[in-house]
């Protein structure tokens, strides 16, 4: 169920891609402290790009990453780079070691392959809902409604509405 969530929630990134032009990509907005959504989309995908690719090594580090420009300019590069990412998260639980330099120089702190895609998959929702801030400069572009909203907010407002 994890899995398929992440997927749709990839699946809405690539339809807001899809809709924007790289100038759009680029476009910095004061209400977003003058940042672009294609910083916070690249932001997206490289975190979740750490998860991916070092599976195999089981050790993930959010902090160094590529930071790839590119990701964050050319919607066509983002959504080949999203479109990988879902097409590889089938994969077996494990146990992961995540370092981090958060409140000293480095520590470990042991997790896991469904723990961090739950991180990626809330992380993601949080940056969607700073983009759809963005968004409401640029009516043009249709997004759902579960767009930066959290599984479990979406899932409190349909039993209120009972």
């Amino acid at each position: 169920m994890l899995v398929q969530i992440v997927k749709q929630n990839l699946i809405e990134n690539i339809t807001l891609l899809h809709q924007l032009t790289n100038e759009e990509l680029t476009l910095p907005f004061p209400e977003l402290g003058n940042a672009t959504i294609g910083e916070h989309m690249r932001h997206i995908i490289e975190l979740l790009g750490s998860l991916i690719d070092n599976y195999e090594k089981g050790t993930i580090n959010y902090d160094k990453r590529k930071r790839d420009i590119i990701l964050q300019s050319d919607t066509k590069e983002a959504i080949k780079i999203l479109e990988k990412y879902r097409s590889e998260l089938d994969k077996p639980n494990k146990s992961f070691s995540l370092t981090h330099n958060c409140f000293s120089d480095t520590e470990t702190l042991e997790t896991n392959y469904f723990r961090e895609l739950l991180y990626n998959l809330e992380h993601s929702i949080h940056h969607q809902a700073l983009i759809k801030v963005a968004l409401y400069r640029l009516p043009h572009i249709k997004i759902s409604d579960s767009f930066g909203i959290a599984p479990s907010t979406l899932e409190y407002r349909k039993q209120c509405a009972q």
